[in-house]
């Protein structure tokens, strides 16, 4: 009888030997668990077809698909059916938990950026795109209309989302999303060893909870991106807050999506690029 093969886990033992200038310590330590998810489409009795493959960390991997589906624009959030890992008799068993097909309640076109190229990484964003221009042309959802946290709130969240990142506690090797309302507090966090990744499980917990995708503000835990930017704006964010310094595109697409965004962000400071 062969061994059930088991869903990978977020981390993964390893033994090392620490070295200290007079003496050396071995011990056990926790790397964080990078595998491919490949993401299909299927609508009505369309065959599936692969949307595209992503390097990341397993966990929440429904919500991972919901939120990056959003975010490419492959489908609105009403649209989403089901979501389920694949069945397929030719998979491997040990990629069993690696493919995870949605169904959508009407076919879609992939975008054209996705036909041709179908392949990325833990930290894949614009260089799936044919162009700058087309990533800063794509689909927006209606801007956030509500309120959105002040300063005093903006240099609480840093630490507010550090102390919910578990996985970066147990290995040191993961970055972290989260979504907060305007009061501050965190709607959901979710991890992942590549920073694209977690904002797609942000949104796509939300998405499957039958929760808007929007939210006052998106709390990264390094820096900011134009891909970050472009994610919130596909979601509606309102504000996005970041312990690191954001790049000239993502100030500018912030700016022109009418985000707040803040950078440098410590419980004594923070910095809103306007």
């Amino acid at each position: 009888m062969s061994e059930r093969v088991r869903r990978p886990g977020p981390s993964v033992r390893t033994r090392v030997v620490e070295h200290f200038a007079e003496r050396e310590v071995p011990r056990e330590d926790r790397l964080i668990t990078e595998e491919p998810l490949e993401i299909r489409v299927r609508a009505r009795a369309l065959p599936p077809r692969r949307a595209w493959v992503t390097m990341r960390t397993p966990g929440h991997d429904f919500e991972l698909a919901a939120g990056w589906l959003v975010h490419e624009g492959v489908a609105d959030p009403g649209a989403l059916t089901q979501v389920a890992y694949c069945t397929d008799t030719d998979l491997a068993p040990e990629q069993e938990f690696n493919v995870v097909t949605v169904t959508l309640t009407d076919a879609a076109d992939l975008p054209h950026r996705h036909v041709s190229a179908s392949a990325g990484s833990s930290a894949c964003g614009v260089c799936g795109k044919d162009s700058v221009e087309d990533a800063l042309t794509a689909r927006t959802a209606t801007p956030w209309s509500g309120s959105r946290p002040d300063a005093d709130v903006v240099r609480r969240l840093p630490d507010a989302l550090r102390e919910r990142q578990t996985l970066f506690e147990r290995t040191g090797g993961v970055h972290a999303a989260g979504l907060a309302d305007a009061d501050g507090t965190l709607l959901v966090v979710r991890e992942d060893v590549g920073r694209h990744n977690a904002v797609d499980k942000v949104v796509g917990a939300r998405v499957l909870a039958g929760e808007p995708a929007a939210a006052a503000c998106l709390v990264l835990s390094g820096r900011v991106g134009f891909e970050l930017v472009q994610k919130a704006a596909a979601s509606g964010i309102g504000s996005i807050v970041a312990v690191g310094a954001p790049t000239s595109l993502a100030a500018r697409l912030a700016q022109d999506a009418g985000i707040d965004l803040w950078g440098f962000t410590s419980p004594g400071r923070s910095v809103r690029y306007c």
